[in-house]
C-alpha cells in the first residue's frame, strides 16, 4: 500500500545490482511512493546486465559510476542535476565489498592491499559521494542520505571480517559529514542497521546461513526483511523524519537489544 510519502522527490540509488538486493527493493518502493530515481553502480555490476530490468520498471535512467572515483561522482552528479533540472531530495547508499572475505583469508591474517580495497569501495566512498554533492550543491535543503550497516559494526562476528572495520568507519563518516550537511543545508544523514539478508553480497560471508538462523531466534520480532528494510528507508526518505539525523537506526527485530531468547536456550540445551 503506497501513502504517496515522495511525491514530488528525486534521487539516487546506489548498489542495486538483482532482485535480492535491498537497493532493488528500495528502488521500487520509492517509485511506488511518488519518486523519480536514478539508478547507478559499478561497470562491472552494469555488465551484469539485470539492472536494466529495475530501470525498465521504475522508468529510470542508469549512469554508471565507481564510486572510487571522484571523475565518475562529478559526472553521476552533473548527469543527474540535467536530467531532474534540480538537485536531489535523497540517496541510498548501499555499497559494500571486502576482498579478504571473497578470498577467505581470515581477519588476523589480512592482506591490506585488499583491506585498503574493501574500506575504499564501502565506506570511503559514503565519504566521497557526500563530498561531491556538497560541492555541487546536488542536494536539495532538506534532503536525506541513508547507507546501510549491519551490528558487527559494533560486536563481533568473526566471519564478517573487515568487513566490520568497514561498516564501522561507514557509520562514523555519517555521522561526522551529518554535523557538516546539517548546518549547511539541513541535509540529514543515518545509517540502518539491518537485519542479516539473504543478498548477494551478504551471501558471500562464511557462515552467513547460520547468521540468518540465529538472529531469527534472537530476535522477539524476527529478522526484518529487505522489502521492510525498503519501507524504512522510505520513512527516512519522507518529510517525517525531517529532524532525525546522525543516527545508527537499528532495523533488526529487536536482535540488537536482546541479551539472550529462550529460543536460544532451547537450541543451546538440545
Amino acid at each position: 500500500m503506497a501513502y504517496n510519502l515522495l511525491k514530488g522527490k528525486k534521487g539516487i540509488i546506489f548498489g542495486a545490482l538483482n532482485e535480492q538486493s535491498i537497493a532493488w527493493k528500495v528502488a521500487q518502493h520509492a517509485v511506488q511512493e511518488g519518486a523519480e530515481i536514478i539508478l547507478s553502480n559499478a561497470p562491472i555490476a552494469l555488465r551484469m546486465g539485470e539492472l536494466n530490468k529495475l530501470a525498465e520498471e521504475c522508468n529510470a535512467p542508469i549512469v554508471g559510476a565507481d564510486v572510487t572515483n571522484n571523475d565518475d561522482l562529478v559526472n553521476l552528479f552533473t548527469k543527474t542535476q540535467e536530467h531532474f533540472n534540480s538537485g536531489v531530495d535523497f540517496i541510498l547508499h548501499s555499497i559494500g565489498m571486502s576482498v579478504n572475505v571473497r578470498k577467505g583469508i581470515p581477519y588476523p591474517d589480512n592482506n591490506y592491499d585488499f583491506t585498503h580495497k574493501g574500506l575504499d569501495i564501502s565506506a570511503l566512498s559514503l565519504h566521497r559521494v557526500l563530498a561531491t554533492a556538497m560541492k555541487m550543491d546536488a542536494i536539495n535543503e532538506w534532503g536525506s542520505v541513508v547507507a546501510l550497516t549491519y551490528i558487527a559494526a559494533q560486536r563481533v562476528f568473526p566471519d564478517y571480517n573487515d568487513m566490520a572495520d568497514n561498516k564501522a568507519y561507514l557509520e562514523s563518516i555519517a555521522r561526522s559529514f551529518g554535523y557538516y550537511y546539517g548546518t549547511k543545508k539541513h541535509v540529514r544523514i543515518n545509517t540502518v542497521s539491518q537485519s542479516p539478508t539473504r543478498t548477494t553480497a551478504g551471501s558471500g560471508v562464511k557462515g552467513f546461513e547460520g547468521f540468518i538462523s540465529y538472529a531469527e531466534k534472537m530476535s522477539p520480532l524476527g529478522n526484518a526483511s529487505a522489502d521492510q528494510c525498503a519501507d524504512y528507508c522510505i520513512s527516512l526518505f519522507s518529510d517525517l523524519t525531517k529532524m532525525v539525523t546522525m543516527q545508527n537506526l537499528f532495523h533488526d527485530g529487536g536482535f540488537s537489544f536482546t541479551g539472550v531468547t529462550q529460543a536460544v536456550i532451547e537450541q543451546m540445551e538440545k
